[in-house]
């Protein structure tokens, strides 16, 4: 399956890995690599050292970094320490790159910035970014509101619009061959799957989570500011994070202010829950994909499903769009 995203990368499939913090590491990263897709480190809040421990882990096949945008700008430290390890591509996301580009460009390192708004994409397009992710709200972890399906089409529509050679990846919601097709047909060149990956034999999921979680539809997922309030972490308003609903959740999910006055002893729960794998407790940030996800599978395995699953659907569409259409199937 060649789009212009496989032949930037020169990948098999065109997959990228979400890089989902305390979650992807160097061997989930090289396990999709290997298997054809664009297997990504999770840098998250910023440990450089484990971060240096993933790229080791990874060893000799060749892996992104993902960074959130608006952790480097109290910590720059991170981006000369990501980028010294030579990357396949950068992701950031979460804030503007403008900071960070010139550094970035000057290295040659491939740039794939993630957004959630039409408006920051168009200011993505006028800084020239390689590839941009449009993701929706229905991505596991953090995000905003944008449906998936409506969001991708606009973007596409502007690129198309503008005459860019600007490469397109969807995200939200897709964890199969149906969605990997689905994206194509909307003018996306990819796509970036996090949920089925959280999943995947390689990830650093914690393994006592993983078949109480696959029990779950979508409908068992919310966006809430529970998990954020409840690590302390500072979170930009305008973003919020999708997790599986459990008790605790459903507990403070409408109630902040009580959370914050009882906060102490909530951390000793929420922690405790983490130690002990309770899962009426710990929230996993998995997105509404997770009703599709039924068991735990090595990263090829996931891919290649992937890839059979996307025969049907790309056959049919064929039918409805040939290939001197000049869509990318």
């Amino acid at each position: 399956m060649k789009t212009p995203l496989t032949d930037f990368f020169d990948l098999r499939m065109p997959v990228i890995q979400a890089p989902m913090a305390f979650v992807a590491g160097g061997q989930l990263a090289a396990a999709v690599s290997q298997a054809g897709g664009l297997g990504l480190i999770g840098g998250g809040y910023g440990d450089v050292d484990w971060i240096d421990q993933q790229f080791d882990l990874a060893a000799d096949t060749r892996v992104g970094c993902g960074l959130i945008s608006f952790v480097m700008q109290d910590r720059p430290e991170l981006l000369d320490r990501v980028l010294a390890r030579q990357p396949r591509a950068l992701f950031l996301s979460f804030a503007d790159p403008v900071p960070v580009l010139q550094q970035v460009r000057e290295t040659q390192t491939p740039l794939i910035c993630q957004v959630q708004t039409f408006r920051d994409a168009c200011h993505l397009l006028d800084l020239g970014i390689e590839v941009i992710v449009a993701q929706g709200g229905e991505a596991g972890g953090h995000g905003q509101g944008r449906g998936t399906m409506a969001f991708v089409a606009e973007i596409a529509d502007e690129i198309a619009r503008r005459r860019t050679d600007t490469i397109l990846c969807a995200a939200g919601g897709i964890a199969d061959g149906r969605g990997l097709v689905a994206a194509l047909a909307l003018g996306a060149h990819g796509v970036v799957i996090g949920t089925r990956f959280w999943g995947a034999a390689e990830s650093m999921t914690d393994r006592g989570l993983l078949a109480p979680t696959f029990t779950h539809s979508g409908d068992d997922t919310i966006r809430t500011r529970v998990v954020d309030t409840i690590r302390g972490i500072a979170w930009p308003k305008r973003y919020s994070g999708r997790v599986l609903k459990t008790d605790f959740i459903e507990d403070w999910h409408t109630d902040l202010a009580g959370l914050q006055q009882d906060l102490d002893a909530q951390m000793r729960r929420w922690n405790n829950g983490i130690k002990n794998t309770e899962t009426d407790v710990v929230a996993p940030f998995v997105g509404e994909a997770i009703g599709l996800i039924h068991a735990e599978q090595p990263a090829k395995d996931i891919l290649d499903d992937i890839a059979s699953s996307a025969r049907d659907p790309l056959l049919k569409l064929r039918k409805v769009h040939p290939p001197s259409s000049g869509q990318p199937f």
